[in-house]
């Protein structure tokens, strides 16, 4: 999630800030997904595969990030009755501009769409969403929503208490038959548009169970006490409303980027597969977890309210191994000492995160280097994404301008080579305590497999790994570390076999890490 260095102004000023809550939403009808689909196009094609497995999902990777767009621009264009989508960033760039259209004109088909937005990123969209907001056919909520629209800023620090939390939830739900999920938001830079910087991330399109499970958390959400009409926010649209928004939709798809970008899209293999109903599925048994939207107003501490204790009853005791990739990895004392309790009982534990230069939130790292020392003692390892892997099984397929950094945004963990997640849930204490994060869990020897695989072989090449230094092997500058004093070491390999050490994080400059490093003697893990 987006994360500002005026956080450490809000945890310091949080203290005396109020935690006022909003009015209960008025003027809201209770909704649900629709159950009466089965005639639709997406019905009667999925409806075969379904009846040949019957109590099963039916599982397809979205590991590229044009097929990834690709997916959600189709479904939407297949839309007949429902288009359900939840989301915590959806920005005003050529992607999301351009999937806002899909959304419309479904919508002008008849379609009943559902959008439901954090209201953490939608500063400078008030227009655009009240322009979508009077179709007839769409209703748009904002969850936990910014009274002062002008003034957020502001707004954090009289209300830190309830706009801290927010709905990191990400879901495509197209006539309760077909769901995409995963840790995509929309915006240019999760679907390899443009020249900006890239994510790589990972998303599943799902049919069978996992829809009707999706669905559920929908409604519970959509209908939750956070989730409020949007209109009376962000205002009327006005009676040009639709000619300004179909304006912005004419000048979206006329841009040179997004020409290219859906020119490239089409080209992909995904694009004649979803066109000719020939994708394959992988069919196994899949569980949706989510966190309860109570989760946002409920300051408590409830636990029967998290993802988190769920998604590790799930996935079960790790026997063998537990393979962890989170871009935002800040474990805590409680996660370190789980995962090296894991580790000295002979569990492979390995770890993908981001490097200090690949990261697009530095201040994170300073909740996750003061932890490296510990969890290599532990036996742990350690791989910290490179800038510069962008030909990795996870890394966008887009292009990247020159001294661009190729970051992780994939939040994804494997259990002995037979189950996995893919999500939004980030290995952190903001995605555990105050944020409400949702994913689904897949019992898949397959694509246990493979995960374990990409960590073998793929890992190594794109990461840098993370070692403690050997006796006598120190400093070369003499920069000790802002952390524990450790001295460690990164290694960099090539397909040929060769390795580069570095004795300070790869591409970064002595501020950087010695900013980073005096915000990790704070005790501010919480808000990371």
């Amino acid at each position: 999630m987006n994360r500002f260095a005026s956080l450490l102004l809000l945890a310091c000023l949080s203290l005396m800030a109020g935690c006022a809550s909003l009015p209960p939403p008025k003027d809201r009808i209770v909704s649900t997904a629709s159950a009466d689909t089965a005639d639709t196009r997406l019905g009667r094609a999925v409806a075969p595969y379904i009846a040949m497995h019957p109590g099963k999902s039916g599982i397809h990777e979205l590991t590229a990030a044009y097929d990834a767009f690709a997916a959600r621009a189709l479904l939407a264009d297949a839309a007949q009755k429902t288009l359900d989508a939840q989301y915590f960033i959806w920005s005003g760039d050529q992607v999301g501009t351009l999937l806002l259209e899909k959304l419309w004109q479904a919508a002008e088909r008849g379609v009943r769409v559902r959008l439901l937005l954090d209201d953490a990123s939608t500063s400078g969209l008030d227009p655009t969403l009240a322009a979508l907001a009077a179709h007839p056919s769409i209703e748009l909520r904002l969850y936990n929503p910014f009274a002062q629209r002008d003034a957020r800023a502001w707004a954090y620090l009289t209300n830190f208490g309830r706009l801290n939390r927010r709905m990191h939830n990400k879901s495509f739900t197209v006539d309760n038959q077909v769901t995409v999920i995963g840790g995509r938001n929309i915006a240019n830079e999760y679907f390899g548009a443009g020249s900006g910087i890239g994510f790589a991330d990972i998303d599943v399109l799902a049919i069978g169970l996992t829809v009707a499970e999706v669905s559920t958390e929908f409604d519970l959400y959509w209908n939750s006490p956070s989730a409020y009409p949007a209109a009376g926010f962000v205002g009327s649209s006005g009676a040009d409303g639709a000619a300004a928004l179909q304006s912005l939709f004419d000048a979206a798809r006329a841009d040179p980027v997004s020409v290219d970008y859906l020119n490239a899209v089409r080209q992909t293999p995904i694009m004649s597969e979803l066109l000719s109903e020939q994708i394959v599925f992988e069919w196994t048994t899949a569980q949706v977890l989510y966190d309860d939207p109570a989760k946002t107003l409920d300051t408590s501490e409830r636990t029967d309210v998290l993802l988190f204790p769920e998604l590790m009853k799930r996935l079960g005791r790790p026997e063998n191994s537990f393979d962890i990739v989170s871009p935002y990895f800040v474990p805590g004392d409680e996660g370190t000492a789980m995962l090296a309790e894991m580790a000295r009982r002979g569990v492979k534990v390995r770890v993908l995160t981001n490097s200090l230069a690949a990261s697009d939130e530095r201040i994170v790292h300073a909740g996750y280097l003061k932890r490296r020392e510990d969890l290599l003692r532990a036996g742990i390892v350690l791989y910290e994404l490179k800038p510069t892997a962008n030909k990795a099984k996870l890394q966008v397929e887009g292009r990247f301008g020159a001294g661009k950094v190729a970051g992780l945004h994939a939040k994804t963990y494997a259990v002995d080579r037979a189950r996995f997640f893919i999500g939004s849930f980030n290995f952190d204490l903001r995605s555990a305590r105050l944020n409400t994060e949702m994913g689904v869990v897949i019992d898949s020897t397959r694509g246990g497999d493979a995960f374990a695989r990409f960590f073998e072989t793929e890992a190594p090449l794109i990461a840098y790994e993370v070692r403690l230094a050997a006796a006598g092997e120190g400093l070369a500058s003499g920069e000790a570390s802002m952390a524990q004093g450790a001295r460690l070491v990164w290694i960099a390999r090539t397909a040929s076999g060769e390795e580069k050490r570095y004795d300070v994080d790869p591409e970064t400059d002595w501020s950087t890490r010695f900013g980073v490093g005096l915000l990790s003697a704070l005790p501010i893990d919480w808000l990371l």
